[in-house]
């Protein structure tokens, strides 16, 4: 997959060279480019926001340095372009699931009070526009979502993980938590790893690692399990 990021701070993404999705850019798995929006900006300065229409406070992202970039990095190829915004829909584990199918990602960096609202309304000419929030509350940028997606996309990827199994429970992939997990010394201060766990019973174990994500997510997140059903009317 290639993945295009435009952003006024490049260097934001050094930490994708690490670990699984380092060696996944290394092996030619994942194509990161990424982009200095300061390079379209052709004044002095290489400005790229300004007031906001109407007044108020801030400053808003410039179409003209984003149209240009947005031609040249888009081109023809009809990439899916996300834009990183606290008001888009929320980015989801499902959500990382459909980006990962895509061939190409344009994933544009906001930051001020936004990105003129007519850049991503031209961005749609362009190909497939997704705007995505990691979460209800406001970052300085665009920067750390975009770096989230990438990874939370990356590691989908074909071959990028060292056992493909290890993505069938993880916590939201079945929508439920992942439930907690274990390993060597058998007693830990104290503290003893579940007997079910060194039973050798895989049916056990499997039905003890579900009953684990169902009382978890219970507990930490109710809101991702389904409402009971309705009681009929006596």
């Amino acid at each position: 997959m290639r993945i295009d990021v435009i952003t006024i701070f490049p260097e934001y993404f050094a930490p994708l060279r690490l670990s699984l999705l380092g060696r996944a850019i290394e092996r030619g798995r994942i194509d990161l480019r990424l982009h200095q929006l300061r390079d379209w900006a052709h004044d002095p300065h290489h400005s790229v926001d300004d007031s906001p229409a109407g007044g108020g406070p801030g400053m808003v992202m410039t179409p003209g340095p984003w149209g240009q970039a947005l031609d040249e990095v888009a081109g023809e190829d009809r990439p899916t372009i996300v834009f990183t915004t606290p008001a888009g829909e929320v980015f989801r584990q499902h959500t990382a699931q459909e980006l990962s199918s895509v061939e190409r990602l344009v994933l544009c960096c906001g930051r001020f009070e936004g990105i003129d609202q007519r850049v991503i309304d031209y961005a749609s000419t362009l190909g497939p526009v997704r705007e995505l929030s990691i979460g209800d509350y406001v970052l300085a940028g665009g920067e750390a979502a975009a770096l989230v997606m990438v990874e939370a996309v990356g590691r989908l990827l074909p071959g990028v993980l060292g056992n493909p199994d290890s993505l069938t429970e993880e916590s939201h992939n079945r929508g439920l938590l992942e439930h907690p997990a274990y390993t060597k010394p058998a007693i830990w201060r104290g503290r003893s790893v579940p007997e079910v766990l060194l039973s050798g019973d895989h049916g056990a174990v499997d039905a003890w690692r579900h009953a684990q994500s169902v009382e978890r997510t219970r507990r930490v997140r109710p809101d991702l399990l389904p409402p009971p059903p309705e009681q009929p009317c006596q």
